[in-house]
């Protein structure tokens, strides 16, 4: 796959993958703050109204971090928190049975499916077209004023 092609596909991936976070923050948990808090109260999650702030956060951060490339390393590491205390207070779909069991069991996988998606980028960056490695390539080269090389930027390729 040639460099444009790839950085395309880079690009159109990260917006794909953060989607679901971004709209779940700004479409639902933001307009029905109240209505999610004792959701999550009844769901037994403590300090509720704290959590989904918290929540809301990292989801907005980390999603726009990941799409833009920015920090992406840390925003999807964000977005892995968000999915592992979700699923393990949302998703045990070993206590449930007949069809909400099955809904919830889907529902588990697709988050295990995320967080592999989020642990991969932060394993590997956010690819070609992003801010990360923009800023990589603007800082090599580039030396302190005593001649020495500067460290390249956090979070490359």
């Amino acid at each position: 796959m040639n460099d444009i092609l790839q950085g395309l596909a880079s690009v159109v991936g990260r917006m794909l993958l953060c989607g679901i976070f971004l709209l779940s923050a700004i479409a639902n948990k933001i307009p029905n703050f109240n209505d999610v808090v004792g959701y999550m109260e009844q769901a037994g999650v403590p300090a509720a109204r704290l959590m989904l702030a918290g929540a809301i956060a990292f989801l907005i951060v980390g999603s726009v971090s990941v799409v833009l490339g920015l920090w992406a390393r840390i925003g999807a590491g964000l977005l892995l928190v968000f999915l592992v205390l979700a699923t393990y207070y949302f998703h045990a779909f070993w206590e449930f049975e007949g069809q909400e069991a099955a809904t919830q069991q889907i529902q588990f996988m697709k988050n295990l499916a995320l967080m592999g998606a989020m642990v991969f980028v932060m394993a590997n960056g956010p690819g070609k077209f992003s801010v990360d490695t923009l800023l990589s390539r603007m800082s090599v080269g580039r030396r302190d004023r005593q001649g020495a090389q500067l460290p390249a930027s956090i979070g490359t390729r």
